[in-house]
């Protein structure tokens, strides 16, 4: 017995399910909760602290030692402190000497220093292998558990061997991690939990501007305008009434600024004959923010939707109602039914209905949980074509609502035509200009530019893969 029990123990130190020692240097709130968290995937945690009465906050079942203790007993170590605190690991360099140290450190400004926290660490401990990783992880989400925010982990550094060492613990932790490369990318990395949604900034600024224009328009139109030259008081509108007619607005405008930049860019391939040309920055910026632009646009569609629905329990709309079929009784009247407005009415429900329809599928579809299933034609075959048909059929609503208003005088009010008109402007230029691109003679040549074809200076065309001069 004793001989096999002695057998026993080199097998559990060996077995698969032994994980390695973690070192972790900093007592703080992040270094706990990753401690504790790793504590609860199997791996044995030693932390590193310059105060040993920290140890009433460690998490028990963890080893609370020197710093030089403690890294001797691990070849990861998480250095969790601040950069300002690295200064005492330059004491340290020869236990740290080829060593993993995970930076997990963020700054409190984008671009606060000339180099990132990991590269700086690099320059103190030059004999350590250094990787960037779980910056993007809070404290708060490591405790509760609740990581569907946060359960990216993106790693860097310049040695793969320990970038897998430490993906594997990201993936021991139940995180994804994403290789982001050699340590150059330690600054991107670190500046990303610095900033403020930055893909949605320009969406929200753009449509946060377009929908204060279309109020303050609607406003002297429906508001004002009636106050100054009919004594009448419409002010309420502007709890429904206007943002009723701002959300559908700003919803078109947006759905077609989500399209005007393919647009722009196919005309510059056009024009220089070549796809390997870069777009402005400004066209790159655009064209990175579209699913956010379609995103936003969705929001104002369906807050339009709402809005609509309320009508019909609207006091003033009642009141109105009752008014007028009070006077037909008065006057002994009754008005015959127009079929051709039921037609347009009719119409103009049912291109809404579909558009809001193709709106959803095209949210559903810019989601990474189903983009990830369909394959790249699939989802241009989405986005493209049903997102084109969305724009006309939601540009057709819009026209169809309008009818012959735009023909009416008493429309202009201040000279001023009704705010859906203005709407109509930018959809219309990007299905005129679209409609164009699609005729052969314009769509063969700028097929050809995007499957890698260049137009050399006498205006001939030839494939860019068998061109030796151009692909030096």
């Amino acid at each position: 017995m004793e001989k096999n029990s002695s057998n026993m123990i080199p097998l559990a130190e060996n077995s698969p399910n032994k994980q390695q020692t973690v070192c972790i240097f900093g007592t703080g709130d992040f270094g706990r909760s990753l401690g504790y968290k790793m504590l609860q995937c199997g791996h044995p945690i030693v932390f590193g602290s310059r105060n040993a009465q920290t140890s009433s906050l460690i998490p028990k079942g963890t080893e609370l030692l020197s710093h030089r203790e403690a890294a001797q007993k691990a070849d990861i170590i998480i250095v969790a402190i601040q950069r300002q605190h690295y200064n005492f690991l330059t004491e340290l360099s020869e236990v740290l000497r080829g060593k993993v140290l995970v930076d997990v450190s963020n700054n409190l400004k984008i671009n606060e220093y000339p180099e990132s926290n990991a590269e700086y660490l690099a320059q103190l401990v030059p004999g350590a292998k250094i990787v960037k990783a779980f910056n993007t992880v809070s404290a708060w989400a490591l405790q509760s558990g609740t990581l569907d925010a946060s359960r990216q982990v993106f790693v860097c550094g310049d040695d793969s061997k320990a970038k897998q060492m430490v993906m594997e613990i990201v993936r021991t932790l139940g995180l994804t991690p994403l290789d982001q490369g050699s340590l150059l990318a330690a600054k991107e990395i670190e500046n990303y939990p610095l900033q403020l949604f930055p893909m949605w900034k320009f969406p929200i600024c753009l449509a946060v501007g377009l929908s204060t224009f279309f109020f303050f328009y609607s406003l002297i139109r429906d508001v004002i305008y009636p106050y100054v030259y009919d004594n009448k008081d419409f002010s309420f509108f502007v709890v429904i009434s206007i943002p009723n007619r701002v959300c559908p607005i700003v919803a078109l405008i947006l759905l077609a600024l989500v399209y005007l930049p393919g647009i722009i860019a196919a005309i510059l391939q056009l024009h220089r004959g070549t796809k390997y040309s870069r777009f402005p920055d400004w066209l790159d910026k655009w064209m990175l923010c579209r699913k956010q632009l379609g995103l936003v646009a969705l929001a104002f569609a369906f807050l339009h939707v709402l809005y609509t629905l309320v009508i019909p329990i609207r006091y003033y709309v009642r009141w109105k109602l009752n008014g007028f079929i009070i006077s037909q009784v008065k006057n002994n009247i009754t008005f015959p039914f127009n079929n051709t407005n039921g037609w347009i009415s009719d119409s103009y429900l049912a291109l809404g209905i579909l558009g809001f329809f193709l709106f959803i599928l095209l949210g559903i579809t810019s989601l990474p949980s189903v983009s990830n299933n369909v394959n790249w034609r699939e989802f241009r075959f989405v986005q493209s074509k049903l997102g084109y048909l969305t724009l006309v059929l939601c540009t057709a609503h819009t026209l169809v609502y309008g009818g012959k208003r735009f023909l009416i005088p008493s429309m202009y009010r201040w000279y001023l035509p009704e705010a859906y008109m203005l709407s109509l402007i930018v959809p219309c230029i990007v299905l005129l200009i679209k409609f164009v691109l699609i005729f052969p003679c314009i769509d063969r040549p700028l097929t050809q530019i995007r499957q890698g074809w260049e137009r050399d200076s006498k205006g001939s065309k030839q494939p860019y893969c068998n061109d030796s001069k151009s692909t030096v």
